[in-house]
Order: C-alpha cells, then structure tokens, then sequence
C-alpha cells in the first residue's frame, strides 16, 4: 500500500488520540478511588459487625442493670413498709423481729446498690464503646461518601473526555484517506499503538531497535510506501529523524 507522507503522519495523531480515548474510557470505567471505596465498603461491614457485638453488649448490660434497680425497689418498698408497720405495733415480739427484718433489708439494700453502681459503670463503659463504634462507622461512611461523589466526578470528566476525544480523532481521520485508515484499524485491533514513528533507528511503538537489514529494506521503500515494524507490525511512519 501507498499513501503520501503527510497522511502517514496523521497517523501518529489518530495512535496519540486512540491511546487517550482509551485512558479516558478506563478511568470513566475504573475511577482511582475504586480501591478504596471497595477497601471502606468491607472496613464499614467489619465495623457494622464490631457495633452489633457492642450493642449486645450494651443491652446485656442494661438489662442487668433494669433487673438489679427492680430488686432495689422491691427492697425498698418492703423496708418501708415494715418501717411503717413499726410504728404501729404493739407486740415486743413483733417489733423485734420487725426491726431485725428491717436490718437484714438495708444490709441487702446495701448489697443491691453496690451492685447498682457496678452494673452503671458496666452500663456506661458498654455505652461509650457502642458511641465510639458507631464514631467509626461515620467517619468510615463519610470518607466513602467523599470518594464516591470524587469518583462520580471523575467518571464524568473522563466520559466527556472521549466524547471531545472521539470527536477530535474523526476530525482528523476525515483527512486520510480510507484505505489507509482502514488498514491502521486493523492492525490496531492486533497492535497498540498500530502507527509509530521510526526514530534513530527505533520503533517508538514497540521500543525495537531495527537490524541493518530491516533498515536496509525500509530504505529501499519509496517515500509513499506503508511499512511495518517487523516486531510488533505498527506503521512506521518514516521522518528525517528516522536514521535512514
């Protein structure tokens, strides 16, 4: 195949655009912050199951708690009441064992509420480690929020990237004639890039340096010739830089 010169370095632009529309629909696919919002997806999960734990914890506790305070002021109450029932008797024998009742009551009580205030420590400490969780999961939630809404934005800059990119290479692809575009597109299904330039003797495509005998050959091409790199098949686009 032949095509002048001009057209062949046209190429290099059509290669240059194929390559960014092709950054550009990766990063519309896979934003960098996937990775880490895939990481704070599982760290919240983790997170999520550390609070379920805490949270029974936390409700073991208060039910502890709830059922000591009712022995408290059944304690009370019945102290109380004997209290009051002392005041009113008449017996010797019943007032003795009244008040020995009421005696025993208040070394219970005292009892209860040491219990008391262990199980409102125990209540508080549960508490505060179910808050310091759930202070986690916020600021797990907020910081995947944040990437997210970065990656959202991302992904639309890079879509209407290609979009301007895939308008800028039809542009330029207007201006080659069809065979040869034809047959950059199919190498570029093999190759990328599927047109380099040739420079000091190198394949900028691939990073080969050409043999004597490749450079022989290429040599002997007219100008308007289409040529190949024997190593990885892009055209080479040949220039004054070319080492021929």
């Amino acid at each position: 195949m032949n095509a002048n010169p001009e057209s062949q370095r046209a190429l290099l632009d059509i290669a240059d655009l194929d390559l960014r529309i092709a950054r550009a629909a990766k990063a519309a696919k896979n934003p960098s912050q996937g990775a880490r919002i895939s990481e704070l997806a599982a760290q919240r999960q983790e997170q999520l199951r550390e609070l379920t734990a805490l949270a029974g914890v936390r409700d073991d506790a208060q039910a502890e708690l709830t059922r000591v305070e009712s022995d408290v002021a059944l304690a009370e109450q019945r102290r109380d009441r004997d209290a009051e029932r002392l005041t009113t008797v008449t017996n010797p024998k019943d007032a003795v064992a009244l008040e020995q009742e009421i005696a025993s009551l208040g070394q219970r009580l005292s009892a209860l509420e040491d219990v008391q205030l262990e199980r409102m420590g125990a209540v508080e400490e549960a508490e505060a480690a179910v808050a310091a969780q759930q202070a986690l999961i916020d600021a797990t939630s907020a910081e995947g929020g944040e990437l997210t809404r970065q990656a959202k934005a991302d992904m639309a800059a890079a879509e209407a990237e290609g979009e301007q990119l895939a308008r800028d290479r039809a542009a330029v692809a207007a201006g080659i004639p069809a065979d040869l575009l034809a047959d950059y597109d199919r190498r570029a299904e093999r190759t990328v890039p599927a047109a380099a330039l040739l420079r000091a003797r190198t394949c900028e495509g691939c990073r080969m340096v050409l043999s004597g005998t490749d450079l022989t050959a290429i040599r002997r091409e007219p100008e308007d010739a289409v040529v190949s790199c024997p190593e990885c098949g892009a055209i080479l686009v040949r220039t004054d830089e070319s080492g021929l």
